[in-house]
């Protein structure tokens, strides 16, 4: 049974989109099965792989809405074992949709138990906000990571996620956990860059991962040609720090890469 990790973060612009498809990414090409979902209208994880949104016929809001079977809308990407379940503008209502239903915070965890024997981790890319679309998505997850600015004001509003996981844990997911706190957006000439991740370890030791996620122009240009960076350039420093995570990430779950990287 797969594991099911949310990325989330209520700030835009931390990282949540990158880090979701390049982790995601790492590990299909360390030969793990993933799926990525995509549950932001934005859909910048759907084009960020290569598929273009406007062309998807069924996506998340299909599932969440309608009822879909989520392995009819499940798409291949040009990545080897990386999955998407797209997103499509149309999502932007669908909080709207939802607020009526019994049970609402539930329905992504109806969608990812479908889907949990078919991969080795699912990772939900969520929307900048702690609606009801995010709260679904912390509800059907094992645990979460939350991508964190290394940049000025980047620790603020780290409490009020911290507590909506708590509320969350105690009344809708009793096993959630949290994977870790990631530091992206690493400048190394920054002074200030250098407190954060000092501050962050600071009050949250252990839960922040080791490995910290640079700036890097590849990490930039990747999405643009609609690729992890991994498959954009193998070499740089952003597929490195990402390669890195992956086997952090895969050693804090007791499990090896089932190939090394090349």
């Amino acid at each position: 049974m797969g594991k099911v990790i949310a990325i989330a973060n209520q700030k835009g612009g931390v990282g949540k989109t990158t880090t979701a498809i390049n982790l995601a990414a790492s590990l299909a090409i360390l030969e793990y099965k993933v799926l990525l979902i995509d549950s932001d209208p934005q859909a910048n994880s759907t084009s960020g792989v290569g598929i273009v949104p406007d062309s998807v016929e069924l996506s998340i809001y299909d599932c969440l809405i309608n009822e879909t079977d989520p392995k009819s809308a499940v798409l291949k990407t040009s990545t080897p074992n990386l999955f998407l379940l797209p997103a499509h503008i149309n999502l932007v209502g669908a909080e709207i949709e939802l607020i009526n239903r019994w049970q609402r915070e539930y329905i992504m965890l109806g969608i990812t138990n479908q889907l949990r024997d078919d991969y080795d981790f699912i990772f939900i890319d969520c929307l900048p906000s702690l609606g009801l679309i995010t709260v679904n998505a912390l509800t059907a997850a094992d645990s979460v990571i939350i991508p964190v600015q290394c940049e000025y004001f980047a620790l603020e509003g780290l409490g009020k996620l911290m507590n909506t996981i708590r509320l969350v844990k105690s009344q809708l997911n009793k096993n959630l956990d949290i994977e870790g706190i990631l530091l992206s957006m690493y400048d190394i000439r920054l002074r200030l860059a250098k407190e954060v991740v000092e501050e962050a370890r600071k009050y949250f030791s252990d839960r922040v991962f080791e490995t910290i996620i640079h700036r890097n122009s590849r990490i930039s240009e990747a999405p643009g040609e609609g690729k992890p960076v991994a498959m954009y350039d193998a070499s740089s420093k952003g597929s490195v720090n990402f390669f890195n995570l992956a086997q952090e990430f895969l050693l804090k779950n007791k499990l090896k890469p089932k190939k090394t990287k090349k």
